[in-house]
This record gives structure tokens, sequence and C-alpha cells, in this order.
């Protein structure tokens, strides 16, 4: 049984179809996830339906928006299926509602604000087919407001520290490193991201969907923890190329943003770490958190001061529940788990480069 607020229902089912050879050709469905985003789709979306496959579902779930994107998508895409939710239910909500609705091998989770390039599809495909034990895959994403540098949001794969940090190939907290082709290589990461995230169908029922729970951020990357758990791996494929532009929901700085960062990053860790890492984690992990607020305060961000405050009060009214989810997982970490600190690294060493770091060679790749 999965553990209490993830969904009981299987999300998506298979729906394979024959081709010309006779052989299963798996099915895909790239569903965006829209809240009040109708101009990003006016944007992007044109070049979604231009540069998918043919064979591909393109479907909008729309979280409740009040902008008219659905009128706007009946009469100037009507190629396009159309999910209507009757609340805004988040992105792990959102998509496990209309996930539900959709018959695919693969789907593709992409937000509303990335312009996808020609070919990205199939790279990414390509990988999973050929390697079953791939979950979960993301392709290089780059800033698209600056095409040479990588974007926060996942660049060309996400990992974690042993604190629950999380950074990427090309950026370091808010490093952004620029794009040389120094991480083109295929390889396993953390968590990919959620901005466009592939992910195989019957792997992602077996875990349960997304975490409802989190409403939004930090779900993609307990999903892929929670995948690795099971023995799954989560790949960067750089062959396949998108551009972001970030904080289309909630811009960077917002103590709601805040508030849901620093809540669900400590829910990830009670719900996935074995209890032998837990408590000296959580023991260092709470004192950073404190001074996290405490330098919000002394910066003049008193309102993000509160929301980290409010997200420890959080994770502590929660904390048994999250530790019962953790109850089944074995006591040995996911290989791909930085073991090192990242604070360290970035503050006291000053590292800005993921090649910079300590530690990478004890990585798989």
């Amino acid at each position: 049984m999965p553990p209490r607020g993830w969904p009981k229902k299987r999300i998506f089912t298979a729906n394979t179809q024959p081709n010309n050879s006779g052989m299963q050709k798996p099915s895909l469905a790239i569903v965006i996830l829209n809240w009040n985003g109708r101009h990003f789709l006016e944007k992007f979306l044109p070049g979604v339906v231009s540069h998918s496959p043919p064979a591909a579902r393109i479907v909008v779930a729309d979280n409740a928006s009040t902008d008219g994107s659905l009128d706007w998508l009946k009469e100037h895409h009507p190629e396009v299926e159309r999910i209507g939710l009757s609340r805004n239910l988040g992105y792990a909500g959102g998509y496990n509602a209309a996930l539900r609705q959709i018959r695919a091998d693969y789907v593709v989770l992409l937000n509303s604000d990335v312009e996808v390039s020609p070919g990205w599809v199939e790279p990414v495909l390509d990988l999973m087919e050929a390697h079953p034990q791939v979950a979960a895959c993301q392709p290089k994403v780059l800033a698209r407001h600056d095409r040479s540098r990588f974007e926060y949001a996942g660049a060309a794969g996400g990992f974690i520290d042993r604190l629950g940090y999380p950074f990427c190939r090309g950026r370091l907290f808010g490093a952004l490193e620029k794009d040389l082709g120094q991480y083109d290589d295929e390889r396993p990461v953390f968590w990919a991201t959620g901005a466009c995230l592939f992910v195989r169908a019957s792997a992602f029922n077996e875990c349960g969907g997304l975490d409802e729970r989190f409403f939004a951020h930090m779900e993609e990357i307990d999903l892929c923890w929670r995948l690795q758990n099971r023995g799954y791996r989560v790949m960067a494929c750089p062959r396949s190329v998108v551009y972001h532009i970030g904080g289309g929901s909630l811009p960077a700085r917002n103590p709601a943003k805040t508030f849901l960062n620093f809540r669900n990053s400590l829910w990830m860790l009670a719900k996935n770490l074995p209890a032998r890492h837990f408590y000296p984690t959580m023991i260092l992990r709470l004192g950073l958190d404190k001074l996290a607020a405490a330098g919000f305060l002394l910066s003049g961000r008193p309102r993000d001061c509160l929301a980290v405050m409010r997200a420890l009060w959080a994770f502590l009214g929660r904390l048994r529940e999250m530790r019962r989810d953790a109850a089944g997982v074995s006591g040995k970490l996911p290989d791909t788990l930085y073991r090192k600190s990242l604070l360290w690294a970035y503050y006291v060493k000053r590292k800005r480069r993921f090649s910079e770091l300590p530690g990478l060679e004890e990585l798989p790749g």
C-alpha cells in the first residue's frame, strides 16, 4: 500500500501500439500543467506541437486557471487535448489528477514556460528504451534569457548532498555555469528536473506517483529518491536540449516559495532516510535552517524568515507521519547521493562549478 497522501489508483497505464515492423512501439504523452499561464502557452505551445513526434499525445492539464487558458486552447489549438481541473492542486496533485486520465508508456511532465528544440524527445526515449532500469530522465536545461548558460531548475542533471541541499551539474546554489559542453555525457544523476521530466509509466505507478502533500517544489526530487530506493536509475540525457524561463508560478524571492522549499526538503529527508542516517542529519540540518532564518532577518527579509520558521513547525507537526513512510526504506543510501557538504564546498572552499566539487569520483558516471 502506498503511504498516506499518495494516490491509491494507478496514475496512468500502458498503451503500446504496433509499428510498421510489427513490434510494439511505446506510446508517449506530453503533459503540460498550466495555472494562469496563457501567455506561456501562446509563446511555447506551438513549438511543442511542431517539434514533438507526430504520434505523441499533447495534453494541457489546467489547474483551474482564471485567465481564459482553456478557451484560448480550444480556439487556437484544437488538436491539443485539454483536461480541466476543478481547483488548483499544485504541481504534484495536478499532475497526478491529470495522469489518471492518460494512457501511455512514457509521460513527459513539461512546464508551460519551457521552449523545446527540434529532436528533443527522441534521444531521451531511445536511452530509456535501451535501459529498462531507467525510470526517469531529463534533457539538458538552458536558460532561455541566456542560452549560453545552464538554467537553475535542472541544468544538466540534479544531485543532493548529505544534508539534502540540491544542486546540479552546471549550478551550485545561485552560481550558474556557461554551457561549454562540459556536461554533455549521459550519466546517472540523483534527480531529474520537474521542468521537463520523462517518466516510465510502470515505475511511476509502482512508486505511487508524486506526493501530493508537497503541493509544489521538491516533489520531483522525492519521486526520484523513491525510484532509486526501488532499484531504478535516474539519468541525464544532454543530447536533448530545452530552454526554461523559470519562476513561472512563483518568483524566486517569494515567501511562499521559501516555505515550500524548506518544508518539503525536510519532509523529503524524513520520508527517505534510514534511521541511522536521519537523526544525525536532522541535528545539523535544523540548526542550519535556523541560521538561514536569522540570515533572512538580518538581510531585511522578515517574511522569508517567518516562512522558514513556519516550515520548521510544519515539518515537526508531521514528523511521525513522514517517518512512518520511511519504515520500509533499506539502510543503504542511493549511490548518486553526494556524501560531502555542499555548504562547506561553496561557502568555505569557494567552489562555484560542479566539476570543482571534492568527492565527485565517488558518484557513478
